[in-house]
């Protein structure tokens, strides 16, 4: 369950915006709040079912969405790579002695790219 929350947050966060506003609001206070349905049903004046069928329709959505266009999936894959080479660079570093500002510098441009 928590390794899709995170999926599903992480879409969110990419694709959120190409939801109706019902669905936002659902979909946000389910996985990002925590809420039950039927919490968020008393917040929003609908009913649990309703609540459940925004949320189930944003997931399928947001899934729809990152099928046709794989842009977490690329970002998720560049955010690896680039902590592999910082990796990477710490241990060359390391290994030859190198540190300083230059060093320093190099380092957080790569945190820099991980956001």
């Amino acid at each position: 369950m928590k390794e899709d929350t995170v999926k599903m947050t992480l879409l969110f966060d990419f694709y959120g915006d190409l939801l109706t506003e019902k669905q936002r609001n659902c979909f946000d206070l389910y996985y990002n709040d925590d809420l039950s349905l039927f919490e968020i049903g008393e917040q929003l004046g609908i009913t649990r079912q309703g609540v459940r069928g925004n949320i189930v329709n944003a997931k399928e959505l947001l899934l729809k969405y990152e099928e046709k266009t794989g842009i977490v999936g690329r970002f998720s894959e560049m955010q690896k790579q680039i902590a592999d080479l910082e990796s990477a660079l710490r241990t060359l570093f390391d290994k030859n002695g190198f540190s300083g500002d230059e060093a320093d510098g190099i380092l957080n441009q790569l945190e820099n790219l991980k956001g």
